[in-house]
């Protein structure tokens, strides 16, 4: 008995070998062929987060606990650059990228997925390397429970694809909605969960802070890595239905700026 393929796996193959295209272009335009190419995905973010980490612990700076800085500082910085980078390279990212749109297969979603793929890579690699790294250095623990750590993470990756399709589509009807974005995401770094434990707040605030959807991803994350040392707040439930939310808005309104932008 022959089976064939359907229209839409067909599709979905195709849209895998054109976002796969796509982000090899990212990669070679964004970091070039020499000196060490492509390791630059995470390099960048790892050295922004050993950037921190080092200025944190040169200032002695406290977090208002007894939790090791080096862990605190990997986990908190790391989980930010995830949501927040993704976000940042999909907006303005249709107008130099308009001409692909010629071509028959390339859509406004697959130039959007090929540069969160890139991000999100990055930032795993960078937090896997650094968790690695300073682990046999002796300079962090092992994480207390790999699943919930694992958990926290691909919330924030939904969170982050979700934030870039929105952030993206917006930015195309108005370059004034990419300005208001950096300023919200500035905003929003000291809100995110990566400098506190929402356990350290007054409970009156704890209740506003967790209205974030980034910061049930953090305390996850943190609940994961530092096991019994901490008290995490977060709602699975709620993660999941912010993620959901803000997915189908984002899908909507990618869907949207192609119907503008993309030849019909």
């Amino acid at each position: 008995m022959v089976h064939h393929d359907t229209p839409l796996l067909r599709s979905f193959r195709i849209q895998m070998r054109v976002v796969g295209a796509l982000l090899m272009r990212e990669i070679l335009t964004r970091y070039g062929r020499h000196n060490v190419g492509f390791l630059w995905i995470f390099f960048e973010p790892m050295m922004f987060t050993l950037g921190v980490l080092a200025l944190w612990t040169a200032t002695k700076a406290t977090h208002g606990s007894s939790l090791p800085i080096t862990s605190f500082a990997v986990t908190g910085y790391s989980s930010v650059l995830l949501w927040r980078n993704c976000a940042n390279r999909c907006a303005l990212a249709i107008e130099p990228n308009q001409a692909l749109l010629f071509h028959r297969n390339v859509r406004v979603i697959d130039l959007f997925l090929a540069r969160m793929l890139l991000e999100i890579a990055g930032a795993t690699m960078s937090f896997v390397f650094l968790t690695v790294l300073f682990v046999i250095l002796g300079l962090m623990q092992p994480p207390q429970n790999i699943t919930l750590v694992m958990g926290g993470w691909a919330h924030l990756m939904a969170f982050g694809v979700a934030l870039g399709f929105i952030i993206g589509a917006l930015s195309e009807r108005s370059e004034t909605a990419d300005r208001i974005w950096h300023t919200i995401a500035y905003l929003l770094f000291p809100l995110s969960g990566a400098v506190f434990m929402v356990d350290w707040l007054p409970e009156k605030f704890q209740h506003i802070v967790l209205i974030l959807p980034m910061v049930h991803g953090t305390e996850m994350l943190r609940g994961g890595y530092f096991g019994s040392m901490v008290k995490a707040h977060y709602d699975i439930g709620y993660m999941m239905t912010c993620d959901l939310v803000l997915m189908l808005i984002g899908l909507y309104l990618v869907r949207e700026a192609g119907m503008r932008v993309e030849p019909q």
